[in-house]
């Protein structure tokens, strides 16, 4: 069985950054991409930013310049760094792991952009 358990999530000023972590533990076999998909109220769950096992990342544009996503060396930990945030960031953040056999999800993590 596999956890994907996520911390780093909070309320934080607009302005203001975060950093996500995302970590799997139990037996499975090696993920082929890692990432992170936000859902906000009302609306569809979507990608934010994700990592191949090669090291190819793909943002999504509203992340691209101010988010960083990076990954441990073992490749079984998956980070978001978020600078400049913004109202319209607040969502339920899922960490994502996927192999050649299944998609893991996280239980999410609440950001909330606020003043």
């Amino acid at each position: 069985q596999v956890h994907l358990v996520e911390s780093g999530g909070g309320l934080v000023q607009p302005g203001g950054s975060l950093r996500l972590s995302c970590a799997a533990s139990g037996t499975f076999f090696s993920f082929n991409v890692m990432g992170w998909y936000r859902q906000a109220p009302g609306k569809d769950r979507g990608l934010v930013a994700d990592i191949t096992n090669s090291g190819s990342i793909t943002y999504a544009d509203s992340a691209e310049g101010r988010f960083t996503i990076s990954r441990d060396n073992a490749k079984t930990t998956v980070y978001l760094q978020m600078n400049n945030l913004k109202p319209e960031d607040t969502a339920v953040y899922y960490c994502h792991a996927a192999n050649t056999y299944t998609n893991y999800w996280g239980q999410g993590t609440q950001v909330t952009v606020s003043s």
